[in-house]
């Protein structure tokens, strides 16, 4: 059978279809590059409202997305007044955008460039006296933080783990409670203790019920429930995000309270100072309101 053998295009018809695919190549590539350069100033390299209300809240610790967060809710109109979390990180570490001094960079909460590894769980042999009531057993309505009055809690630990702080957390709010631990002593009698001298300060319909993981600090847990009439809950062993709230909470404690240093030395007056910086900054879980702005509508 006879074969077709298809005529080959002549160097020069070559040379024109080439040309006449690249064409429109060269051309985006063009418009691409005049359309990259952006010579509109930095939002935050100008001086005005916004950059003195972004260098302020830097100041009192709040994150770029709090700022941001904020500004929209209460500049919906106002273009000027708004200012997106990307061009405030922008504005403190790129030097090409300037706008706020790289020393504002200390401000933010978290140093880390990359997350830690997780510490495999340390084993408990010791089972409390008194039967723990598991999370399991919770009610349901603590779970959807729909009733509030519900809390979780922990300690934060200092150096050689000879000294804490106690920490609560309400569930719906995020209202922060820290209780002092004279000296840094944290056995349970203590731990009570204190526990129920903070608790004694709630309203009666603010005391639905505690989460607490199974450290030994809570094996008087009986002793709390009979004097303050609140339930205790434990979680399950090595499930730290059974108490997330309360696990989130601590991360933020650490700004202020670091790890490997001695708690001991901070009194009652700091703890409180500390609790009202974060019970004072907006979150993003209330709609950008305060714990303590949702707090105060419960009280």
């Amino acid at each position: 059978p006879s074969t077709h053998v298809r005529p080959q295009p002549r160097p020069d018809q070559q040379r024109d279809c080439l040309r006449n695919l690249t064409q429109p190549t060269h051309l985006a590539h063009r418009a691409a590059a005049a359309g990259r350069a952006r010579p509109k100033v930095a939002k935050l390299a100008q001086s005005g409202r916004l950059r003195d209300y972004v260098r302020s809240r830097l100041e009192e610790q709040w994150s770029p997305e709090q700022i941001s967060g904020v500004l929209a809710r209460d500049h919906p109109g106002d273009e000027s007044m708004q200012v997106s979390t990307e061009t405030i990180y922008q504005a403190i570490y790129v030097q090409a955008r300037g706008g706020l001094k790289r020393e504002l960079a200390q401000a933010l909460r978290s140093g880390r460039t990359r997350r830690k590894p997780h510490r495999s769980p340390e084993q408990r042999s010791s089972r409390f006296v008194d039967p723990m009531v598991m999370i399991s057993e919770r009610p349901a309505e603590v779970e959807d933080r729909a009733v509030p009055g519900h809390w979780e809690g922990d300690l934060i630990i200092g150096t050689a783990n000879q000294s804490a702080i106690v920490t609560l957390v309400e569930r719906s709010t995020r209202y922060v409670m820290l209780g002092h631990l004279p000296g840094g002593d944290h056995t349970a009698e203590t731990v009570r203790d204190v526990l129920v001298a903070l608790i004694g300060t709630l309203p009666e319909h603010l005391r639905g019920s505690l989460t607490w993981d199974q450290g030994a600090e809570m094996a008087r847990h009986k002793a709390i429930r009979i004097a303050t009439g609140i339930p205790v809950y434990f979680c399950d062993p090595a499930s730290p995000w059974q108490r997330g709230s309360n696990e989130n909470t601590n991360g933020l404690l650490r700004q202020y309270f670091p790890k490997g240093t001695d708690l001991s030395i901070h009194g009652p007056a700091d703890l409180e100072h500390v609790a009202q910086k974060l019970n004072g900054r907006p979150r993003k879980t209330l709609g950008w309101d305060t714990p303590a702005e949702r707090l105060l509508e419960l009280v």
